[in-house]
């Protein structure tokens, strides 16, 4: 129906009018102060440049000595014989902890006494009393022999060439790597949900094919970080060898300051800057461990250094957009 002439449409007269919600809508939304954070933020920072200055200023670290000592052959010789140590150590102690932590969670009497026995003797035994005792172990055990039990011996063989100074600190941080790597394994192995037992049992899959298959991938995820602490930790162990007549990392830093007194902090920072490299790469391979077996887990893996990178630059530039629009 046609409006008549002279009629005027009442929306015409009515002026607009913005809502309350579209007046929130165009305000720019401010984040909430928090002056603590700063103020935090602010110490820590001047506390960071002044530890800096110091290292960097202070001639008593001797700088230049440290540049001449880091990549001498001593120190990468030691370097070397401290990787093959905490490579062998490594695999030699988590292999050991796997097979006590079965014998822990066995039904059998014996292998659980045995196992926990094991673990407890040496946890508490330090570590270099455990290497000083492998060390002087020919002087209580002259020949080992290899037969029946309480009967006669198929052949023996001497127990000092046998036992270098190589294959003792191997045997005595696997020894006791492996004491804290049962734990780590048991805990990880008790962490997986009991329905996934009752489920591969009900399938009638063998006990050995539950563990390989799925038990025991699904207890690395509890794993993983458990037992890099404890590889961290075996790195920094290596130095004790130097007490049974091994030149590793440290031992080779300490044979050097004894030879050259003046050098003794600088041969220390080339030590501790070798250390945290070592550290440093365990922990990287840490994280695309633990990201590999997240799959599954969550349901997004956590982004790599490189995806966060990406996405800060990518948030500091949609940010700066939006400060030059406003």
């Amino acid at each position: 129906m046609s409006e008549p002439p002279g009629a005027v449409t009442l929306a015409a007269e009515i002026p607009a009018v913005d809502t309350p919600s579209k007046q929130l809508t165009a305000q720019r939304v401010q984040p909430l102060r928090k002056p603590g954070r700063w103020i935090a933020t602010a110490v820590a920072l001047i506390l960071v440049a002044q530890f800096v200055h110091g290292l960097v200023t202070n001639p008593f670290y001797q700088w230049d000595r440290f540049g001449y000592w880091f990549l001498r052959p001593t120190i990468l010789d030691g370097l070397l014989i401290t990787l093959e140590v905490a490579a062998y150590s490594a695999v030699l102690g988590l292999l050991g902890g796997i097979l006590l932590a079965l014998a822990r969670l066995s039904k059998s009497p014996v292998l659980r006494a045995a196992s926990w026995t094991y673990v407890w003797a040496l946890r508490s035994i330090p570590l270099i009393v455990v290497l000083l005792f492998l060390y002087n172990f020919s002087a209580l055990y002259k020949t080992l022999s290899v037969g029946i039990p309480f009967g006669p011996a198929f052949f023996s063989f001497d127990e000092s060439r046998l036992a270098t100074d190589m294959v003792v600190a191997v045997v005595g941080l696997s020894l006791n790597e492996a004491a804290y790597a049962a734990e780590v394994v048991r805990g990880g192995i008790l962490s997986v949900d009991q329905g996934q037992h009752e489920a591969a049992s009900a399938l009638g899959l063998p006990k050995g094919y539950q563990f390989r298959k799925i038990v025991f991938p699904q207890a690395l995820r509890s794993i993983t970080p458990n037992y890099v602490n404890q590889l961290i930790g075996l790195i920094k162990s290596t130095s004790l060898v130097f007490y049974v007549s091994l030149l590793d990392l440290f031992g080779s830093a300490q044979s050097m300051g004894s030879t050259y007194p003046g050098d003794i902090v600088p041969l220390l920072l080339v030590v501790t800057v070798w250390y945290l490299i070592l550290t440093s790469l365990v922990s990287i391979v840490q994280f695309y461990v633990e990201r590999y077996y997240a799959r599954g887990a969550t349901r997004s893996l956590p982004p790599t250094p490189l995806q966060k990178l990406r996405t800060g630059l990518r948030d500091l530039r949609e940010r700066a957009r939006r400060e030059t629009a406003v």
